[in-house]
């Protein structure tokens, strides 16, 4: 089973799970309540559904990893989107949110895992990899399911996307960080957590988050 689908039926499972009281309920992303990030959530399944059914037709201009390297350098851009989320968010019941992001999860997953690894794509200005998109999604959905879990009481994220995101901020970084799990390498790799005093000695002058 590839890590987009492991992370996305992980995912899935959660949200599925979720109830209108609990749609109110904090989450790991700034100013987002659950309602909010699982409308997020649904948008970039719907990207991702949308993509696998776009040919770049032109070689890949960016992989898994350099994907990833111009995310999170516009602050005014992230608060418009943070500001954006909630209003759409908030024009939808919680039910509405949670089938429609469970529809477009699972037909993102059927569609993208049907293609050749190597099948080029456009998404968002880029021409990538089926295989290395899929990354790019597994990771997102990662990483969000940790936000998505921060104050529920809920399972985490799997070892398959923790190890994938790992491999994207290591990829980043241009190093290792050996001695440190999966988990922490994700969440201090991309501001979800603060690095021990012995993690920064091993971050040495990294700059971080190396994406959010």
């Amino acid at each position: 089973m590839s890590p987009m689908r492991e992370a996305y039926d992980a995912l899935a499972s959660v949200v599925g799970g979720l109830t209108d009281d609990r749609a109110w309920e904090p989450t790991g992303c700034t100013g987002w309540a659950v309602r909010d990030l699982v409308w997020h959530l649904r948008a970039d399944a719907v990207r991702g559904l949308v993509a696998a059914h776009t040919p770049a037709g032109r070689a890949a201009d960016c992989d898994a990893v350099t994907y990833w390297g111009a995310w999170g350098s516009d602050p005014a851009a992230d608060e418009r989107s943070r500001r954006m989320t909630r209003v759409e968010a908030g024009l939808h019941d919680f039910a509405s949110l949670r089938e429609g992001y469970l529809d477009a999860a699972a037909a993102a997953v059927a569609a993208l895992t049907a293609l050749p690894d190597g099948a080029v794509l456009a998404t968002q200005g880029h021409a990538i990899s089926a295989a290395d998109l899929a990354s790019t999604l597994a990771v997102e959905a990662t990483l969000h399911h940790a936000d998505l879990v921060a104050h529920l009481a809920a399972a985490g994220p799997t070892a398959a996307g923790l190890a994938e995101s790992r491999r994207v901020v290591e990829g980043l970084l241009g190093r290792s960080l050996d001695g440190w799990t999966d988990a922490r390498v994700a969440l201090v790799g991309t501001g979800r957590a603060e690095p021990t005093a012995a993690e920064r000695d091993d971050l040495r002058d990294a700059r971080l988050p190396v994406f959010s």
